[in-house]
């Protein structure tokens, strides 16, 4: 086995989102979001609820204290937009500053990088339902100066000691599923123009909270976290091949040109006219200091009418699969860090995301013992290695994620963790993945 030691300053650690841990969505204040009403509608596949979820709202000391006794170094959390802004707009709930006040202050004891994301999926309720010309939520542009102004006010509150930002988590999830297809909150099924309509408001929204940020604060490293995932043709047909680049064109290019070009995929232009205004492009182009990139594997598509773009999900080539039914592609990292280098000027980027789901079985011993979330681990931090070894500048490593938490519309059946809780007492377990991860970030190598 090839071994490979990470640059001086690789920076180790992991990432979580409020919904998914938090709990205590009635504490404090806090407004209601599209995942509340999701969820009250019993769309949730197991029946469960993020009411208590891991209760990190409070019991972070205990987790602050799982990530150092791990050796990492950062921590990528998000904060809830209706924590802080219960209607989305307008008063701010000071009480739940004072919590990520807390939680940061607690993190910088530990001698932890905290990493703050302000959308990871917790839209304030009252946004979606105010339906402006185009509609409620991300499909209208009246919720461009909200998200800015909410920028601005956690930034006023944090920027003195969290000095990293990252604006949004996976956009391009939010308008597939959550405005396309209907499987995420709010649970709209909108098809190719809810899909680009939210894309793009997502992406002016970006810029506009990026600018607010960058106006009253400097010294601050400013960027944004996405999904991306290769496209690949299920087969050499032309159909299948030109499935495969519009839905890369979907997926990967808007986000990722939008902010880093100031572009619109040729693809997708003429779909996007009818709401792209003069000056747009140059609102979302933005020189972000950081890229964050989400990667679970890629994705393998062809042609099929009667889904948005006339493109469905096709037949991976792999060898294992995760819990989740997904690919386990490592190789398909490697490819992307490596497209960033030589197509997109090599930006810093750091791994923001990447982790899977198994169905844990804890053992007599009490421990959990998850060999395949560990191979998992090592492959995909072997693909790092290459890519940085062959250039590529990618900074650290963020594993997903730190907890089992409410996996969305899974509800609580899916286990990401390297840390196993149980959702009765709260206990938490370190993972044998927990003690390789802790073991290659106090190393430095592989």
């Amino acid at each position: 086995m090839t071994s490979f030691t990470f640059p001086p300053g690789f920076r180790w650690g992991a990432s979580t989102s409020s919904y998914q841990i938090e709990g205590a969505l009635d504490v404090d204040g806090r407004g209601s979001c599209v995942w509340d009403r999701f969820a009250a509608q019993g769309r949730i596949q197991d029946g469960t609820n993020a009411a208590t979820a891991c209760d990190h709202y409070h019991r972070f000391p205990e987790d602050i204290a799982l990530l150092k006794a791990a050796g990492f170094d950062s921590y990528r959390f998000s904060i809830a937009w209706p924590r802080v802004l219960p209607t989305g707009t307008g008063a701010v709930e000071t009480r739940g500053l004072d919590f990520y006040d807390r939680l940061v202050d607690g993190l910088l004891e530990a001698g932890i990088t905290p990493m703050a994301c302000l959308y990871h999926w917790d839209l304030p309720q009252p946004l979606e339902d105010a339906a402006g010309p185009q509609g409620g939520g991300w499909q209208g542009r009246d919720i461009i100066g909200p998200f800015a102004d909410y920028a601005r006010i956690v930034a006023a509150r944090l920027a003195d000691r969290v000095k990293e930002w990252m604006m949004l988590n996976e956009p391009n999830v939010v308008a597939i599923f959550g405005y396309g297809v209907g499987e995420h909150a709010p649970g709209h099924k909108l098809g190719e123009q809810g899909i680009l309509r939210a894309l793009h408001h997502q992406n002016l929204a970006q810029g506009a909270a990026l600018r607010a940020i960058a106006a009253e604060h400097s010294g601050l490293t400013l960027g944004t976290v996405l999904n991306l995932q290769p496209s690949v043709p299920d087969s050499a047909k032309p159909e299948d091949v030109a499935a495969a680049a519009r839905w890369d064109a979907v997926w990967n290019r808007v986000t990722l040109d939008g902010v880093l070009r100031g572009e619109i995929p040729a693809l997708l232009a003429e779909k996007m006219d009818s709401f792209v205004q003069p000056g747009d492009l140059e609102a979302i182009r933005y020189p972000i200091d950081l890229l964050g990139i989400n990667y679970y594997s890629r994705m393998t598509m062809k042609h099929e009418e009667g889904h948005p773009f006339d493109v469905w999900w096709g037949e991976a080539q792999c060898r294992r699969w995760t819990g989740m039914a997904w690919p386990v592609q490592p190789e398909g990292l490697y490819d992307l860090l490596s497209e960033l280098r030589t197509d997109y000027g090599n930006p810093a980027v750091f791994i923001a995301e990447n982790g899977c789901a198994y169905d844990d079985v804890l053992s007599e011993d009490g421990q959990i013992h998850d060999a395949e979330r560990v191979l998992y681990f090592r492959e995909h931090l072997e693909s790092v290695a290459q890519a940085v070894a062959e250039g590529c500048d990618v900074k650290g490593y963020l594993c997903w994620s730190l907890l089992d938490n409410f996996e969305w519309a899974y509800g609580l059946a899916k286990r990401f963790g390297v840390v196993r809780v149980d959702y009765d007492t709260q206990t938490r377990t370190p993972k044998d993945s927990y003690r390789f991860l802790s073991a290659v970030a106090k190393s430095g190598s592989l």
